[in-house]
């Protein structure tokens, strides 16, 4: 026969309630009928669960080892039924949701209109900055990061990555030509990030050969902002090395051209939703992050 969860639940508030009389009362039964059950469970086990004595109960290590899986079957069970119960209601409330605005600009803002259509109850607000917030300080719920994560208690979904590309406008080629090696930008007008400074360093390879060498350049302008660097070379001011998620449009209605792919690393800058897990948020975080992990492409 097997065990039920009624009778592992019993077993875990007995060891959490320090006694069969305390976990009855916690669990509205009968002190005889949570003895019954405990007997009962330990009889399928074929082993002792705890050792009784006239003031306490001690686990057996067979106990301790069993009272740990039971704990983990009842978490997920209890989070099945929440899934379920968040399934059959309607998401709503205030969710704010915080990104670079290069990629709430480009792969965020497009899609919310149809996002406010199929959760309408939900009131977004949206906010960008260029730099890595805390999300409790700024009370943000979900933040949409570039780059690699730093270990932290934040909950992380991958959304995909995004490769680098060393882009100019055609009026930019056009009045000062295409540099065909690593050298050849030396003569060109580089744009660069006021920080960090690991994105001033493009993944070239130098001779177009081996392992990719960070070529770290001295920009002739810098900006904060990946917006601003994507407004300076669509200007024609030089040339920056801007990830696809905001520049994949241009390069395809032809107002920017791919340089140097020759000699180029397939380098990818991942993005990832991160978040604090909250029971009352559960539902908003999860159905926006499915929304908006089926319609950015990257």
């Amino acid at each position: 026969m097997k065990t039920s969860t009624d009778e592992l639940l019993v077993f875990v508030t007995v060891i959490d309630s320090g006694s069969i009389t305390a976990a009855a009362e916690k669990l509205g039964q009968t002190v005889s009928g949570v003895s019954r059950a405990l007997t009962r469970l330990e009889k399928k086990l074929d082993t002792a669960l705890v050792r009784r004595t006239t003031r306490r109960l001690q686990l057996t290590e067979e106990g301790d080892a069993f009272l740990r899986r039971a704990r983990a079957i009842l978490a997920a069970m209890e989070e099945a039924e929440e899934s379920v119960a968040r399934g059959r209601e309607r998401p709503s409330g205030r969710l704010r949701v915080e990104a670079a605005s290069p990629f709430m600009l480009h792969c965020v803002a497009p899609h919310m209109k149809a996002f406010s259509a199929l959760y309408p109850e939900i009131r977004l607000e949206l906010t960008s900055n260029e730099r890595i917030v805390d999300l409790l300080e700024q009370k943000v719920d979900i933040a949409i990061r570039i780059g690699a994560l730093q270990d932290s208690t934040l909950h992380a979904r991958a959304l995909g990555s995004s490769k680098l590309r060393v882009l100019a406008s055609p009026a930019y080629l056009a009045e000062y030509g295409e540099p065909k090696s690593v050298e050849a930008l030396r003569e060109h007008r580089l744009i660069g990030f006021t920080a960090p400074e690991h994105l001033n360093r493009w993944p070239l390879r130098r001779g177009g050969k081996g392992k990719p060498e960070p070529l770290k350049i001295e920009p002739a302008i810098t900006a904060s902002s990946g917006e601003t660097l994507r407004q300076l070379v669509l200007s024609g001011w030089g040339i920056a090395c801007l990830a696809d998620f905001m520049t994949a449009a241009d390069v395809r209605e032809a107002r920017l051209v791919p340089i140097l792919g020759n000699v180029l690393a397939d380098e990818r800058q991942p993005v990832s939703a991160v978040y604090y897990q909250s029971a009352s948020l559960a539902g908003r975080v999860q159905c926006f992050l499915d929304f908006i992990a089926a319609r950015v492409t990257l």
